[in-house]
């Protein structure tokens, strides 16, 4: 719904209507990114204002792209699943199945760009009103050859967190011209290993 190179507007709005303790990168109103920053920021860092962001510059609020959300969630075959926010963060009527984030997650593995920024190790956000340039490291361990939780053959995939979900983790990986898709929620930390 918009090329890499949409420069994405920070409102007051995006940058401030997070819960407590949401991650963040720091954004304040009028900081300016690519929507390709966007992405690295959004599925490398998590970052919860990033996600507000992109939502705005696509729909204009967060109903509008929640609808187009579960619009796309519908059209993959979901069933379980109904979005209120761009970002997972905690809402009573934002919920999903392990079965429909698999169907989500293989769609955005059948993407290309998707699959690039879930796979990168780093990336640098260029320099916002209040930061200078910044490196943000993928969260996702077991793409890390460097981790002890490396799996060789993982293509990409995404962390979640939040009080109510717990740990969430979704990971796609090939070997032998096969490709599976892990979805783990409500983990107590044991998402590396039951992946």
């Amino acid at each position: 719904r918009c090329s890499l190179d949409e420069t994405v507007t920070f409102s007051k709005t995006a940058t401030t209507n997070l819960e407590s303790g949401a991650v963040t990168l720091g954004l304040v109103e009028g900081d300016q990114l690519s929507v390709k920053d966007c992405l690295y920021g959004l599925l490398l860092k998590s970052a919860n204002e990033v996600a507000n962001g992109l939502e705005e510059h696509v729909s204009g609020s967060v109903e509008a792209f929640a609808s187009l959300m579960n619009q796309r969630a519908r059209e993959l075959g979901c069933t379980g699943t109904n979005f209120v926010n761009p970002n997972g963060l905690n809402n009573s009527n934002h919920y999903t199945t392990a079965r429909d984030m698999a169907f989500i997650a293989k769609a955005a593995f059948d993407n290309e760009i998707v699959r690039q920024v879930a796979s990168t190790l780093t990336y640098q956000i260029p320099a916002t009103k209040n930061a200078a340039a910044r490196t943000v490291t993928m969260g996702h361990k077991m793409i890390n050859p460097a981790d002890s939780r490396y799996y060789e053959g993982v293509i990409g995939g995404k962390t979640g967190y939040s009080s109510l979900a717990g740990n969430t983790l979704v990971t796609g990986a090939e070997k032998n011209g096969k490709r599976l898709i892990a979805v783990i929620m409500k983990s107590s930390s044991s998402h590396y290993a039951d992946t």
